[in-house]
């Protein structure tokens, strides 16, 4: 059996006396807290960086705007939300959240964990090497963290293999809630800061800071019929599409719609219902995952499979 791959070994830090038994100054400067930036990843609203946290003695995630959003209100309350949403939900697959403050130019940024290890899709590109008990397994992981969310009524909203991460110790986590949706107290579901799918595939979602063609048009890919129809009554059974989609391509090694331009894939999630797993694979699919596959994917979000933890019995029976 394959096993995950692990990161170099300069990637963790020993742990020296040195370092824990160092004195903490009397009087602290908050400005000083964070030092030897590194850029991690861009997105296209926002930065993530690794740094050192001089108080503690770790190495964490920072996440802050870029400037030429950094005055932008949605973009901060999008971030506040995650950073909020992230520190609430206290799963094991979940980043935990750190600290959220403003940086010395009054800037929003949070800190979380830094995690080492592969997205899904890094995984996904090479799964011929895996076990399918492995991916099942991830699959599983993703799942609990979905039951637990929703279980607090938050609704992820962005499920996709970029935003899943496996470790080197057995660690799934799923990332990004920026575009978590929660309801009001009183059960109403305004929400600015929904996500802006444009139903003729011209415009995409700009608000994911997604940037090009080709990366839109595999995010779409794992949108619901009724997120691209910008329901505003969609709730979790979003998430068991999108977890859904992700589960046919581990089977199959392809998508259930696939087309040549934004539009045409949005076209195929709504209208067209794909042909189960094992017809586009030469592998062979136990009928059972083909079937779990296939009604986490519905059209209709009431005939999809009922909940996180009906997928994860299903998955974890004698396939």
């Amino acid at each position: 059996m394959t096993t995950f791959p692990e990161p170099p070994s300069d990637d963790y830090a020993v742990i020296y006396l040195e370092d824990t038994d160092k004195a903490l100054p009397e009087t602290l400067n908050p400005n000083t807290r964070y030092a030897y930036f590194k850029t991690i990843a861009r997105g296209g609203k926002s930065i993530i960086q690794s740094c050192k946290d001089m108080h503690l003695g770790r190495t964490v995630c920072y996440k802050s705007l870029r400037s030429e959003f950094a005055n932008d209100p949605v973009e901060q309350q999008r971030l506040l939300r995650e950073a909020r949403v992230s520190a609430m939900l206290q799963h094991p697959a979940t980043v935990p959240t750190y600290e959220l403050g403003r940086d010395n130019r009054g800037n929003l940024y949070f800190t979380m964990k830094l995690v080492h290890g592969y997205t899904l899709r890094e995984v996904l590109d090479y799964r011929e090497r895996y076990d399918l008990s492995q991916l099942v397994d991830v699959v599983v992981q993703v799942a609990n963290a979905l039951e637990y969310a929703h279980s607090h009524r938050v609704v992820h909203r962005d499920i996709k293999p970029e935003n899943i991460l496996v470790g080197p110790f057995g660690e799934v986590l799923l990332l990004d809630w920026g575009l978590a949706k929660v309801w009001h107290s009183d059960g109403s579901a305004s929400d600015p800061l929904a996500p802006h799918t444009d139903p003729l595939g011209l415009s995409g979602r700009a608000e994911t800071g997604i940037t090009g063609q080709g990366a839109l048009q595999g995010t779409v890919s794992y949108m619901s019929p009724e997120q691209i129809g910008r329901d505003p009554d969609i709730n979790y059974r979003t998430d068991i599409f999108s977890l859904g989609v992700i589960f046919y391509e581990m089977l199959s090694g392809t998508l259930p719609a696939e087309a040549d331009t934004v539009r045409e894939v949005m076209e195929k999630v709504v209208e067209e219902t794909p042909v189960p797993p094992s017809k586009r694979t030469r592998i062979p699919v136990p009928p059972l995952l083909d079937e779990i596959a296939m009604r986490c994917i519905q059209k209709n979000p009431d005939e999809r499979i009922g909940s996180c933890a009906e997928l994860i019995r299903l998955l974890r029976q004698d396939w």
